[in-house]
């Protein structure tokens, strides 16, 4: 939802576990509750910027305005739902087939035919070769000047830039190959090559009823 023109391909798992109506119903009620969703945070946008708007003193609240402005241009396109068997092979290849249909969609992604300069993908690959290396640790986390000294040091990449190497960054955020939080304060400097690991990570922090069992815990 804070992502300017953002897709979602919501994924309903456990498909194995239903019956064939039920999966209709629950697909039906996901993406009902989906359209749901959306339209109170559009409604809830809307009232906070009219309290602002309506204040007493409203010069006291700009930041607030223009961050609830932002919030509300951002676009969200929710596509419709894909429900799996994840212990099936057929629906998994079902799926990448229908993620890989929706990103070569022109009107979805404007950037897919977007032709970059060479450096990008020099610089892409050199990233992909950093990752693989044995140097390199398995959560695949690098300081942000380092990575730039590391790319630096290969011949064809001298010249690179910081301002350049922020702008490749960003788009390698987008199409997934690495993260970065530069809109983080305590994490503007670090890179994750391995995006897998934050997955990892977050599967052990992140549980369904994590605070339930917290609180069985004498």
């Amino acid at each position: 939802m804070r992502v300017p023109n953002s897709v979602v391909l919501p994924v309903g798992t456990h498909v194995d576990c239903c019956q064939e109506q039920e999966v209709a119903e629950k697909t039906h009620d996901i993406m009902a509750r989906i359209t749901a969703m959306l339209a109170e945070r559009k409604s809830n946008l809307a009232h906070f910027i009219d309290n602002l708007e309506g204040s007493e003193e409203p010069k006291f609240y700009v930041d607030q305005w223009e961050r609830l402005k932002e919030m509300e241009s951002c676009s969200l396109t929710i596509l419709n739902l894909v429900a799996v068997n994840c212990t099936d092979h057929r629906d998994i290849r079902k799926l990448e087939a229908t993620i890989l249909e929706h990103a070569k969609n022109e009107e979805l992604f404007p950037e897919v035919v977007r032709v970059l300069p060479p450096i990008y993908r020099q610089v892409e690959a050199a990233i992909v070769d950093i990752a693989r290396s044995e140097e390199m640790a398995d959560h695949g986390m690098v300081d942000l000047q380092y990575l730039l000294s590391k790319l630096s040091q290969r011949e064809h990449l001298a010249g690179l830039g910081g301002e350049l190497l922020q702008d490749i960054l960003r788009y390698l955020h987008r199409i997934g190959l690495i993260v970065w939080y530069e809109e983080i304060k305590q994490l503007e400097s670090t890179i994750f090559l391995q995006p897998t690991f934050l997955i990892t990570m977050f599967k052990l922090l992140v549980r369904y009823r994590l605070v339930q069992q917290l609180e069985s815990i004498s």
